[in-house]
């Protein structure tokens, strides 16, 4: 997994030497001011794929021009759409376009720059922070459990932002958080593209250590027996059903307060392989359910990020794991099982797992007395016809934190729609024989999830985020590749270090 090096640079733009610039711009019809100078060094391509038509600006839209003149061997006009629609969330995608056009063309480095007429108010900071997120985001691949990739390019070895010589203080710093957010990002997807068979709940234990290890948190992981002890009968009772042994992760991360200030606790969903277990899923894509543990990547790539910024806040990141598998030792329908907080749980759906483990994660939580606690969890089917893939489904029990998730999420480009937890849903989970049941059936799921975990979450500000639509694509996208999107660690990374005023 390399890691693409990142630098600020105050070169005019006609004389940066690289492979491929790429240049975000806005609709127009005529080459902005501040590119005269690039596009009459590299002998006019600019004007002529602008004023023919040929290149328009609209979001996404690209052209590869070939110059003339100049230092750069290729120049890439990006799209950004209409001027004043344009965010540090645009100049992230349209960087994220250049970095993937980069990686299709073998490009070993990417300078990438946005024409000042586009840029909409976009502080330094944000344009240094989003450009290198963006252009990392989009030059990732995965070809490492390929014996021969089928088309060979180098990958991106470098990322030159290009910017005024005022403004290269402001961008460096933004580049410094970039590139700390980019390499939690990268850690996630990593994590989350990984088969079954080698990201087990072991493997993202040792993944924790490693973490630990290098940047000096507390990890702590507990095996099968531990698990017992503490009596988390919910995470075990999906883990009955496979040899793979289960594990609940603890990091801590201790930045702020002396140690002593109450901490913000991540908490991620750390499904393995989630075959839906004897209430099997159907056969078709199955294999997409090794991404079921993307909220336990997430919550490992913002450790990635703690490491490397070190904000003066103190975190603790929590992890369920385990594969929820058929056997003749697997839970069944019509099971109590009793969790970590002594309430009983009538399974009904043993595809429901999600919010058995995160449920006794939920209870765990509370002996570190947190400021707030943010669940990220591949939880529903139902998010998806709810929200589509566009965003993530949030629900909680306090409002102003709720808000401030949103928030962080508008600013990481991971935007959040709330579903309501109102006590009319409350009704959907009673069970005849047990304190809850984990299913309530098709109508409302997403919320019925989300009221389940709620019956856990007690004594501490709580939200919880439904990234099931959000954490994987189907389909290649112009600034992302088909694969897992590493959701979740861009909108804790926001939301940690605002919280950490930095």
């Amino acid at each position: 997994m390399s890691e693409p090096a990142s630098s600020v640079v105050t070169t005019p733009l006609a004389a940066i030497e690289t492979p491929l610039l790429a240049v975000a711009l806005a609709e127009g019809t005529s080459v902005p001011a501040s590119l005269a100078a690039l596009d009459q060094a590299a002998g006019g391509v600019l004007t002529r794929a602008i004023t023919s038509g040929d290149f328009k600006g609209k979001r996404d839209e690209t052209s590869l021009l070939y110059p003339a003149g100049g230092k750069a061997q290729r120049v890439l006009l990006v799209g950004m759409g209409k001027a004043g629609d344009v965010t540090r969330n645009t100049l992230r995608r349209a960087a994220a376009v250049g970095g993937k056009r980069a990686r299709a063309l073998g490009a070993t480095q990417l300078a990438c720059a946005v024409a000042t007429e586009a840029r909409n108010g976009t502080t330094a900071r944000d344009l240094g922070q989003a450009i290198v997120e963006g252009a990392a985001q989009g030059a990732w691949s995965f070809t490492e459990l390929k014996a021969a990739p089928d088309d060979p390019r180098p990958e991106v070895a470098a990322i030159v932002i290009v910017c005024d010589d005022r403004e290269s203080k402001d961008a460096e710093a933004g580049r410094r958080v970039g590139d700390a957010i980019a390499a939690g990002h990268r850690l996630t997807r990593y994590l989350q593209v990984q088969p079954g068979n080698v990201c087990t709940p072991a493997y993202l234990a040792n993944e924790a250590q490693r973490l630990a290890d290098a940047y000096g948190f507390t990890a702590t992981t507990l095996d099968r027996q531990e698990i017992g002890k503490q009596g988390m009968g919910a995470l075990l009772a999906v883990a009955q059903g496979s040899a793979q042994e289960p594990r609940f992760i603890v990091l801590e991360y201790r930045g702020g307060g002396g140690g002593d200030a109450a901490p913000v606790v991540l908490v991620g969903k750390g499904v393995t392989f989630d075959s839906g277990g004897i209430s099997i899923k159907p056969a078709q894509n199955m294999e997409d359910m090794k991404f079921d543990m993307s909220g336990a990547a997430a919550v490992l790539g913002t450790f990635e990020t703690l490491g490397r910024l070190k904000p003066k806040i103190n975190v603790v990141g929590l992890i369920p794991a385990t594969e929820n598998l058929p056997s003749g030792t697997a839970v069944k329908p019509g099971d109590v099982i009793r969790s970590l907080s002594g309430k009983t749980i009538e399974i009904i759906n043993t595809d429901a797992e999600g919010r058995l483990i995160l449920c006794d994660a939920l209870s765990y939580a509370r002996r570190f007395k947190p400021v707030a606690v943010l669940d990220a969890a591949t939880l529903t089917g139902a998010v998806v016809v709810a929200l589509g893939h566009a965003a993530i489904g949030i629900m909680g029990t306090d409002e102003a934190l709720l808000g401030e998730v949103r928030e962080a999420g508008e600013r990481a480009g991971e935007r959040c729609w709330p579903l309501p937890l109102w006590d009319e849903y409350r009704d959907l989970l009673k069970s005849d024989v047990a304190d809850v049941k984990n299913s309530a059936g098709r109508g409302a799921g997403t919320i019925a999830g989300g009221w389940f975990l709620r019956e856990f979450a007690d004594g501490y500000p709580w939200v919880h985020l439904d990234i099931a639509g959000t954490a994987y694509t189907e389909s290649e996208a112009p600034y992302q590749s088909k694969g897992p999107t590493a959701v979740g660690v861009r909108l804790f990374s926001e939301f940690i270090l605002k919280r950490a005023g930095a």
